[in-house]
């Protein structure tokens, strides 16, 4: 009797073909699923930011300027992070924490501001990244009245990103910009 020892070998190879290919699978689930979409972000970046200076009003038109840093640091494998942000410019200065938590069972991210010269928490804003841009969104309240609040982030380029926040009053139906920062890494 002979042994076909093309099939074996052709049935070996397809065998470690298919357990090779759902190894990678599970591989490229575990990190698809969006627990690593901020690790591009850890380092220190030098920061400028366009403010406006009162949102959602008839005056609408002027900017306030601040330069600085930012420093992203992972938390948790990556699952978290944490951003310390210090600029200033001649309207004054803001210093702030940024905290990142990621949520496994809805696969998205919270982020949540925390002004410290008013040691409060802002509600936080949901989302994930898509396509390369991350948005977030949520509710929170500007002179006592509810807005809705979004967050967008893209990279230009690996060592340039943008962030840009919005609010609403009419329920998401218009927005108007109110924070622009553009970062530049200064290093990993």
């Amino acid at each position: 009797m002979t042994v076909p020892y093309k099939r074996i070998l052709i049935a070996g190879l397809s065998a470690l073909l298919l357990i090779s290919t759902a190894a990678s699978g599970d591989a490229s689930t575990a990190t698809s699923d969006g627990r690593q979409d901020f690790a591009w972000e850890t380092g220190s970046w030098r920061s400028t930011v366009r403010v406006l200076a009162e949102p959602l009003s008839a005056s609408a038109d002027t900017w306030l300027q601040f330069a600085g840093t930012s420093t992203v640091r992972p938390l948790l494998d990556g699952r978290a992070n944490v951003v310390e942000f210090e600029v200033s410019g001649p309207d004054g200065r803001i210093d702030a924490l940024n905290m990142r938590l990621y949520e496994p069972q809805a696969q998205r991210w919270s982020l949540t501001f925390v002004n410290i010269r008013d040691g409060l928490l802002t509600p936080a804003v949901y989302g994930g990244f898509r396509n390369g841009v991350g948005e977030f969104s949520g509710d929170d309240q500007l002179g006592g009245r509810p807005i809705k609040v979004r967050f967008l982030i893209s990279r230009p380029s690996p060592d340039e990103a943008r962030f840009e926040q919005a609010f609403s009053a009419d329920g998401g139906m218009t927005w108007e910009t109110n924070w622009l920062a553009v970062d530049r890494r200064i290093r990993r």
